[in-house]
């Protein structure tokens, strides 16, 4: 190593959320993160929804820490102020308790991280690390989202904090794909994304399924260790580059049951998840798996609407809050959709611009330029009560694609610790 306490070493990876269409729901293993059936999921375009993630080592760093949005995690304060991220106001989100990184889940994922490490030098910086040295070295993580946190999509995001009855489940959303990634390409790990994704799993379970872009499958597994329980690559962003995404964020409250506790209520008592599970789901999975190599549109949406539908009488809650996603099968039918979207949930506060995040361009397609646009909407053919409006019942839309997986940010400008003081830039 070079001269102790007078380097930090870095790496900043991005990530994208993903949106389960056939959903994990239910534990063989709780400790593993054992699922009790095969999920496919799409990946979003990380432009829209994404976490940034920096990861730094340093011999002077004397414990593991975490800033979640810019506020401090680890076993003594979260005083830090805020980082100077210009979606800050987003992605605030005020952590009042205390969180611990001392055991769990996070130090499960940095465990198996350690142990694939490889030696490591820097000739430049005059760094060099063997393998065994990573065992001594702590971590700091700092990380954001570029959307705001309170949207619920958590439970099928690699990467989003879920507010959640219990903050330290913070932790386990963002030991997460983007920290996982980030920390294996820092401490050279030369592992495959199917291996990494097992170890994004010990976080939290649909992460694993951000680690490769476009079409997702998270294979249960069936040994008893996890080791085959891992995510695969079913087509890539561009097989199926027409779709569109909107998603209506109806709610920004916390979830009044957790999907960790949710899961392990209905595994215990509901006979129907069995069935699902046992069933239902492998043959569906397999028609799914069709429907999205043969780009059939209609069998696609058909089984993701058959699976939200049946989950949701298994599930007494929804996994991820009552936020609707809207899946279209090309940009002229997403902006049909838009607008009807628009004439029955218009923004209450008159401001179209911050009332649709992520691909803002869907707009101008749809013809919507101003708030005097939206107000001049035709009445949806199908309505039967004229004039009739819900605004205020949506708090905001948010439009995406399909997208790639997690990326290296090599602009330094762009890392979220300062390479000289390993604390968050603006601390």
């Amino acid at each position: 190593m070079a001269p102790e306490g007078q380097w930090v070493l870095m790496a900043t990876g991005r990530s994208p959320t993903n949106i389960a269409v056939i959903k994990y729901w239910g534990k063989r293993d709780e400790a593993l993160i054992l699922p009790v059936n095969d999920s496919i999921s799409v990946t979003l375009d990380p432009d829209h929804l994404s976490a940034t993630t920096t990861v730094a080592v340093s011999p002077s760093f004397p414990s593991d820490r975490m800033w979640l949005n810019g506020k401090v995690s680890n076993s003594l304060s979260f005083d830090s102020p805020p980082l100077q991220s210009p979606l800050r106001l987003l992605s605030c989100l005020m952590i009042r308790e205390e969180i611990a990184l001392s055991g769990g889940r996070f130090q499960s994922c940095l465990r198996e991280i350690r142990k694939r490490a490889c030696d490591f030098e820097d000739e430049k910086q005059g760094i060099k690390i063997k393998k065994e040295d990573w065992e001594n070295l702590h971590v700091h993580i700092a990380s954001y989202n570029n959307f705001p946190t309170a949207a619920g999509l958590a439970s099928s995001a690699a990467g989003f904090a879920c507010l959640v009855n219990h903050v330290s489940e913070h932790i386990n959303y963002y030991l997460n794909t983007a920290a996982v990634f980030t920390l294996a390409k820092l401490m050279n790990v030369k592992e495959d994304y199917g291996q990494l994704s097992s170890i994004a799993r010990q976080g939290s379970g649909s992460a694993c399924r951000s680690i490769y872009g476009g079409f997702v499958k998270w294979c249960m597994g069936k040994k008893d260790d996890g080791s085959d329980s891992i995510a695969v690559q079913l087509a890539d962003e561009a097989h199926w580059n027409d779709l569109v995404i909107i998603i209506a964020v109806v709610s920004s409250k916390q979830k009044e049951t957790s999907s960790t506790s949710g899961m392990k209520d209905s595994v215990e008592t509901s006979p129907l998840l069995q069935y699902r599970a046992q069933t239902v789901v492998p043959s569906r999975v397999l028609k799914m798996e069709e429907a999205i190599k043969n780009r059939d549109f209609a069998s696609f949406a058909k089984l993701t609407c058959a699976d939200s539908n049946q989950f949701h009488a298994v599930a007494y809650t929804f996994d991820a809050g009552p936020n609707a996603v809207m899946i279209a099968p090309n940009r002229k039918t997403a902006t049909v959709l838009l607008k009807k979207l628009l004439y029955y949930f218009p923004p209450q506060d008159k401001d179209l611009s911050s009332y649709l995040v992520g691909d803002k361009s869907i707009l101008s397609d749809a013809g919507l330029h101003s708030m005097e646009d939206v107000e001049a909407l035709p009445a949806p053919p199908e309505m039967k009560t004229p004039d009739q409006k819900f605004e205020g019942d949506v708090s905001y839309f948010i439009c995406s694609r399909l997208g790639t997986g997690p990326k290296v940010v090599a602009e330094e400008s762009e890392a979220l610790i300062d390479s000289v003081t390993g604390l968050p830039k603006g601390v």
